[in-house]
């Protein structure tokens, strides 16, 4: 009898790595900015947002979940939603 493991689709997580707070990007003066890291190794993902470390927490926290979302129902976290036709 096989291991219901086995059946099993391989999902690809995308755990929240960091949150820091950084720089403002060039030309920007005010506000506080947070650099973000979603995932690991080969398929990180690294943003930058304003705001107060809990409103980027929050942010960060659900594109995250939607991305394990998106991977879990097995759709890939870098194509678009819907498939382009052309008229």
């Amino acid at each position: 009898m096989a291991d219901s493991s086995d059946s099993e689709v391989s999902v690809r997580k995308f755990p929240v790595t960091s949150i820091e707070k950084t720089d403002p990007p060039d030309g920007v003066t005010e506000g506080e900015w947070y650099e973000y890291v979603i995932g690991e190794g080969t398929s990180e993902i690294k943003g930058k947002r304003s705001g107060t470390l809990k409103s980027v927490t929050a942010y960060v926290k659900e594109y995250a979940a939607n991305l394990n979302e998106r991977s879990t129902l097995g759709y890939s976290a870098y194509a678009a939603r819907k498939p382009t036709t052309k008229t």
